[in-house]
């Protein structure tokens, strides 16, 4: 189990009593184990941050942006986060809100998609050995572009001629 910082308790219970739009909708679709009999968790606290979902199984965070998330300083602050959890062995799925809006069933086969790490062998005595980090694989998620198809396709990082 992932720890947390104690003081993250009482705020992430506040945010679970206030819902954006496109949480609300995504996380209809994420409870009661309806992908792949995942448990989903909201509003989670993870070392010192919040995140907006998690599901253990699949050692994944789904974050959803709002229009803020585009500015310079939010997306430093985002890259970071997502180091951070990352460095936990996590891997960081990001939706725009009008993503989860209105491509939601794009969003949950993405997030369905996602395949679960492995489980280590158990070593003498019943404890669980501890990965190592420097060979614990991370996600690369790459960005998407807007638009389009509904978002979700990676943003292309040659001109395709």
């Amino acid at each position: 189990m992932l720890g947390y910082a104690p003081r993250l308790k009482a705020n992430a219970r506040a945010l679970r009593g206030n819902f954006t739009e496109a949480e609300q909708k995504l996380w209809y679709r994420l409870r009661r184990k309806q992908i792949n009999g995942w448990q989903f968790y909201r509003q989670k606290p993870l070392g010192s941050y919040i995140v907006d979902f998690y599901c253990p199984a699949a050692r994944l965070v789904v974050e959803l942006d709002g229009g803020q998330h585009f500015e310079p300083e939010h997306q430093a602050a985002d890259h970071k986060r997502d180091a951070y959890l990352a460095g936990l062995g996590l891997r960081v799925l990001r939706f725009d809100n009008r993503q989860a809006l209105q491509e939601t069933d794009a969003v949950v086969a993405m997030i369905a998609a996602v395949e679960i790490p492995p489980n280590p062998p158990f070593s003498k005595g019943g404890a669980t050995p501890q990965p190592d980090p420097s060979t614990t694989p991370t996600a690369s998620i790459p960005p998407f572009e807007k638009g389009g198809l509904g978002g979700l396709y990676p943003a292309s990082t040659e001109d395709e001629a």
